[in-house]
């Protein structure tokens, strides 16, 4: 860990209640600050929606600002309109208290970055009086340079709770035949393209089977796709968390995420933690770490055939499947877990802290 430089550090985050990356992110690093950390909770919970209690919500913004009196702010918007529009204000409130502010931004909107490439003056007005920017992966940090964002920008990535993977001992995974697919069950997610690749697998591998996790708009479909394509083997567990997450975990063998965009997916990092290897896209903070064949593959097509290809060549070959397991574990225990990403998050901070912004 850092040594510990006594900043006050205060974090606009939604509340660990709400289901979400930037909640999961922060709550999953909540234990292992070094730093006087304060979490401001933002965003819709009760029932009630962000955009109804915004006002309440800014209001609470400027007293934490005035009793907290914190080091440096972290705003914590995805590259989504009403996000970037919310934290907008957050940003002009702190600037206005003259406390250094620096912008985290997770998920990644490619559409709406486009759109704002076309006319990037309302973004660069806002979010140029920013003091540092935070992304996930070295195209966002482009596309900001594109925008006429020229503060520091620094590359992070989402974490793994130490605590999920206490319980592991790589020494006896056994690599059997089993798929999983753990995310929003979302057509953007790739889920169709995941059950028509598992479909091909099973006529090589008829004694292989797919894990679906998760809950989505699209688990009606899915599950119907299942019936009438009279597909075998597919449990469908919905939303896992706890001790249920870690069971899912441990019994896979093989991950597969054909997503259309991402920033950093919390769900392949804890799968490299699993020890699974990791079939997905070349999108997002992957792009940045990825080692195609030691990790598993990134796959730039949208073609389940291409997708099962390469299931089918890790799972017929025990040796190989069981040396890109454990490449992974031993790198996401490196790089992902918790404790090393709030040390490395702190260290952004405190380097911006130095700096004097006051």
């Amino acid at each position: 860990m850092n040594q510990k430089l006594n900043m006050k550090i205060l974090i606009n985050t939604p509340p660990a209640t709400k289901p979400g990356g930037v909640a999961n992110h922060f709550s999953g690093l909540k234990q292992y600050w070094s730093e006087s950390v304060y979490y401001n909770y933002i965003g819709g919970r009760n029932g009630i929606p962000g955009f109804i209690i915004l006002g309440i919500d800014l209001v609470k913004f400027i007293i934490k600002l005035i009793t907290v009196r914190p080091d440096v702010v972290l705003l914590n918007p995805s590259l989504r309109k009403r996000a970037i529009k919310r934290d907008g204000y957050y940003l002009r409130l702190s600037k206005f208290f003259k406390v250094p502010t620096v912008i985290f931004f997770h998920g990644w909107d490619q559409s709406l970055a486009d759109q704002i490439s076309k006319k990037p003056e309302q973004f660069f007005n806002t979010y140029k009086h920013a003091d540092k920017l935070i992304v996930l992966a070295s195209d966002f940090k482009k596309q900001l340079r594109e925008w006429g964002i020229l503060k520091p920008v620094s590359l992070t990535t989402t974490k793994v709770d130490d605590k999920l993977i206490s319980s592991l001992d790589i020494s006896k995974k056994r690599y059997g035949k089993t798929i999983l697919f753990l995310s929003r069950i979302e057509k953007p997610k790739g889920i169709f393209i995941a059950l028509k690749a598992y479909q091909i697998v099973k006529q090589v591998i008829p004694d292989s089977n797919l894990i679906i996790a998760g809950n989505g708009s699209m688990l009606k479909s899915a599950r119907e796709y299942v019936n009438n394509n009279r597909v075998n083997d597919v449990e469908f567990t919905g939303h896992i968390g706890g001790g249920k997450l870690v069971e899912v975990y441990k019994k896979s063998d093989y991950y597969i995420l054909p997503t259309y965009s991402e920033g950093m997916p919390t769900s392949v990092l804890e799968a490299m933690a699993f020890g699974l290897p990791v079939l997905t896209r070349p999108v997002g903070g992957m792009v940045d770490f990825f080692e195609n064949d030691k990790m598993g593959y990134l796959v730039d097509s949208l073609n389940p055939e291409d997708f099962a290809n390469k299931i089918i060549e890790v799972l017929l070959n025990r040796e190989r499947h069981q040396s890109i397991g454990h490449y992974n574990y031993e790198y996401a225990k490196q790089h992902f877990y918790a404790s090393n990403v709030v040390s490395k998050l702190e260290a952004h901070l405190s380097d911006l802290n130095n700096e004097n912004y006051h």
